[in-house]
């Protein structure tokens, strides 16, 4: 019975099976503590726990997840070719917009913490907070941050993004379609874009857009500045 549970395929299955289950949950109720990517997260935690099966082994066997992850990124490009003539004449604002977000999100987390009384590894791996994970860890590692903790807290912050994102957009009167797209994808990376694919072409192009250079942006100034920061 156990090899049958610790099979790739089986393991796969479970853990796209859990997500489609929660997905619907999430669409019939849209309550914001019952979106299917915590859903899923914290099921599999429990799962991999209950069966005693290493998260190096359960990783190896989702690979073709990662694969699909990488592939679904590539595929964003396709929403900004659709969305060209959106984006004429909009480079200015949109470097405008992501260079002053990186800043901004850099300094006020890492202040943050600093207030609270955070050493400077937990800094220097909260940092890059707003891009995606594979790019937030290859930036806070050579620093001298925890990837265990950049990973944590990326995802956390592209939940959060997620879940409230628009809500918090809406109360504060932005919206228009470019810039809900810009915000969400330079604050809540690829867990943001998602979520902005929902609400529009505009939106999802943008936000692919942003969520793109802001990975850029975030590994040019994070090592320019990270020694002034603490």
């Amino acid at each position: 019975m156990m090899e049958i549970i610790r099979s790739d395929l089986f393991l796969l299955t479970v853990t796209i099976g859990i997500y489609c289950g929660c997905s619907t949950l999430y669409r019939r109720t849209r309550f914001a503590l019952l979106h299917p990517v915590l859903l899923t997260f914290m099921a599999m935690i429990a799962f991999l726990k209950i069966f005693s099966i290493p998260y190096e082994h359960y990783r190896a066997a989702t690979e073709a997840l990662n694969f699909a992850l990488g592939m679904s990124v590539v595929s964003l490009g396709y929403l900004l070719y659709e969305q060209k003539e959106q984006m004429k004449g909009e480079i200015l604002p949109v470097l405008t917009s992501i260079i002053t977000g990186c800043i901004v999100g850099i300094i006020s987390v890492v202040y943050i913490a600093k207030y609270m009384g955070a050493d400077r590894t937990v800094m220097t791996s909260i940092a890059p907070k707003s891009v995606t994970i594979p790019i937030a860890v290859s930036i806070s590692k050579p620093l001298g941050g925890e990837v265990s903790i950049t990973s944590v807290v990326v995802f956390c912050v592209g939940l959060l993004g997620n879940i409230i994102g628009f809500w918090l957009l809406n109360k504060l009167r932005i919206t228009d379609p470019k810039a809900q797209g810009l915000a969400m994808g330079s604050a809540a990376h690829g867990v943001g874009t998602a979520r902005a694919i929902e609400h529009g072409a505009i939106e999802g192009a943008m936000s692919g857009l942003a969520m793109a250079l802001m990975g850029v942006a975030t590994a040019m100034i994070l090592p320019l500045v990270e020694h002034y920061l603490y």
